[in-house]
């Protein structure tokens, strides 16, 4: 902030948030430390650049004023982000009750003994600031999504082999069940064998079969259905 005996000027440098292509604009903030009518100017080394509103006006006694200053939209950014651009700002006191249509060039001639004061304000471009991180939902405490998931799975892993151990020695430890199981088992080797035995005889009677020349006889076949039932059931069963 500068203090003159006119106006207090906030702030001293012109900070820009640079972006290429875009219009960017910052404010001045003048405050009249007297009880006199002051009018002030703005001038800059390169007004093609920049639009000031207003520049010119009358800041009333122990009052404010807010001046915007705009910087056109650049399609280049200068080297090293460094800007060589000026403004000067100049107070004067004028006569009471003086409003902008009374701001004349002669006020702030200092040739015609007009007691001018001056700031000289220098242009900053600064970085612009930067959006939040996006936080996924369902995040907790720093951790992320796909991590939350990753340990769920593992939980759930584990509790599914837990259970799996948990039914096998129950199976391993329960009598009636293990009887069962061997009651299963021997009768399964029973109707193996005796399908085994049932093919031995079949083959028997195929081979006696066709050294005869009168052919296969009834009996024959009828033995042979017998044979397909039993062994049905016993798959069936089984």
């Amino acid at each position: 902030m500068s203090t003159g005996e006119l106006l207090n000027i906030d702030p001293l440098e012109l900070k820009f948030p640079f972006e290429l292509k875009k219009q960017i604009s910052c404010s001045l903030q003048l405050s009249n430390k007297t009880d006199n009518y002051v009018a002030f100017k703005v001038k800059t080394t390169n007004p093609k650049k920049y639009c000031v509103r207003p520049n010119t006006g009358i800041v009333l006694p122990r009052s404010t004023c807010d001046v915007i200053v705009t910087m056109q939209a650049q399609r280049e950014a200068p080297p090293d982000m460094q800007c060589k651009d000026k403004f000067l700002l100049q107070s004067v006191i004028t006569s009471p009750g003086a409003t902008q249509k009374d701001i004349t060039a002669e006020m702030f001639n200092k040739e015609a003994g007009h007691n001018v004061e001056e700031c000289k304000l220098r242009v900053v471009y600064v970085s612009p600031p930067q959006p939040p991180s996006p936080v996924a939902e369902g995040s907790e405490e720093g951790n992320s999504p796909r991590a939350s998931i990753s340990e769920n799975g593992t939980s759930n892993s584990l509790e599914f082999s837990a259970v799996q151990r948990a039914l096998a020695e129950t199976l391993e430890k329960s009598p009636d069940v293990q009887a069962l199981i061997s009651k299963l088992t021997d009768e399964k080797n029973s109707a193996i064998q005796q399908s085994n035995k049932l093919r031995q005889e079949l083959d028997l009677l195929r081979r006696e079969s066709s050294k005869s020349r009168g052919g296969v006889s009834f009996l024959f076949v009828v033995f042979v259905g017998l044979v397909g039932i039993i062994m049905g059931y016993f798959v069936k069963k089984n």
